[in-house]
């Protein structure tokens, strides 16, 4: 089960949280967001990536974040999905069409702003979490946007580091251990090189999905 985390319940499942993760030391995350403002080529130079990914994260809110907490043998102790009040679809900037997307998969923007919890009163929370639990190992699929949008929360909503190698190293000094399953993919036969989406993935697995796709909580889901 999928626990919604709006502002009435988000102390509680804070606390939650925290004690599990004395026996569950693995994050799975994911997170959805306005879309790209700006599209990378795919045959684009890393820089090129990390510039279009500094423009987009460091002008748009993040709308959800997503993660499952797992112990070493894969089990999943408990998922939530974390609704934020930080993004207004009629003043903040977007991209249409991910938006639309988003609406169309349960998504509901006005109820987020309303009952929402704000990014930074999270982030708030979550460093103090991360202060006691220093274990924790973070997996993503082809994460990068993911770590970036929690990454610029857990700073305050500053902006990402001018240059790539200073975002590595920020991020390898704010969350340690951190697993890419796209990019491990790569690696393991039967998996198109990596080269395939997350419900690709799942459906080569054999991974039932929960929930709808393009939120949050069941994207992680598949990848836990």
């Amino acid at each position: 089960m999928i626990r919604e985390v709006w502002k009435e319940n988000f102390d509680d499942e804070m606390c939650r949280i925290h004690v599990l993760m004395f026996s569950h030391h693995v994050m799975v995350i994911d997170t959805e967001f306005p879309g790209f403002l700006r599209n990378t080529p795919r045959d684009a130079y890393e820089e090129q990536r990390y510039e279009d990914l500094k423009f987009n994260v460091d002008r748009m809110e993040l709308i959800q974040l997503g993660f499952a907490l797992c112990d070493e043998r894969g089990e999943i102790g408990a998922v939530w999905q974390f609704n934020f009040s930080n993004f207004n679809p009629v003043t903040d900037v977007h991209v249409p069409a991910s938006i639309q997307l988003l609406r169309k998969n349960g998504i509901d923007l006005e109820k987020n702003l309303q009952e929402g919890v704000d990014v930074c009163v999270f982030a708030e929370h979550l460093k103090r979490i991360m202060s006691v639990h220093h274990r924790l190992q973070w997996i993503t699929f082809h994460g990068l946007y993911d770590l970036a949008y929690l990454l610029k929360m857990l700073s305050g909503k500053k902006e990402l580091p001018d240059s790539l190698p200073q975002f590595a190293k920020t991020a390898g000094d704010v969350f340690g251990s951190v697993y890419d399953v796209k990019f491990m993919a790569r690696y393991c036969d039967g998996l198109m090189g990596g080269e395939l989406g997350l419900e690709r993935l799942a459906k080569i697995l054999d991974v039932e999905r929960v929930g709808e796709a393009h939120q949050a909580g069941s994207d992680y889901l598949d990848v836990a």
